[in-house]
């Protein structure tokens, strides 16, 4: 078929306006922004979280095992057949001791500020951070979205640190439960 051809198909049948199809589209789209503006805390909880959790599959930190950077010293994925969940967020495991003490100490494991970068809180910001990019401190482990971030913290962790908890409450305060 040639391209005059098509053309004069396409303005006949397929290319005309249609008012009832039209007015469908736009009844259904205001309909979606009635209830995303009656419903304002749906539409956070889909964006933000007080934990960094992967919002499809509900995994924390990526799959990571929080757990690995104490006992082994490195970031290592957690499996599928070792899971817990704690505070709505789903972790994976490399094996049940792993597990375990999670579930015995999740404060102690799981990363600090929800996974959030401490830097950024610092500066009154949430913003997820790395599992790949992480320092333990004090005991707790922290991620950072960035390596420069982590490098930061790692030369003078103190300031950052004061300036995180001081700002976390009210940070957490806007992220969804």
């Amino acid at each position: 078929m040639t391209a005059q051809r098509q053309e004069g198909n396409d303005s006949g049948r397929g290319a005309r306006f249609r008012p009832g199809i039209a007015l469908i589209g736009l009844l259904t789209g205001l309909a979606g922004l009635v209830a995303l503006a009656c419903s304002p805390s749906a539409a956070r909880a889909q964006t933000t979280e007080r934990v960094v959790m992967n919002r499809y599959s509900g995994l924390a930190i990526e799959g990571y095992d929080p757990v690995a950077y104490f006992a082994d010293g490195r970031a290592e994925l957690g499996r599928p057949d070792f899971e817990a969940s704690e505070a709505g967020a789903v972790w994976r495991f490399r094996n049940e001791g792993n597990r375990a003490s999670f579930v015995a100490h999740p404060e102690i494991y799981g990363p600090q500020f929800g996974g959030y970068d401490p830097t950024g809180l610092a500066r009154g910001v949430t913003y997820a951070g790395n599992p790949r990019f992480w320092a333990i401190a004090g005991q707790r482990l922290y991620l950072f979205g960035r390596e420069q971030n982590r490098d930061a913290f790692a030369a003078d962790p103190a300031p950052i640190l004061r300036e995180a908890k001081e700002r976390w409450p009210a940070l957490e305060q806007n992220l969804a439960q």
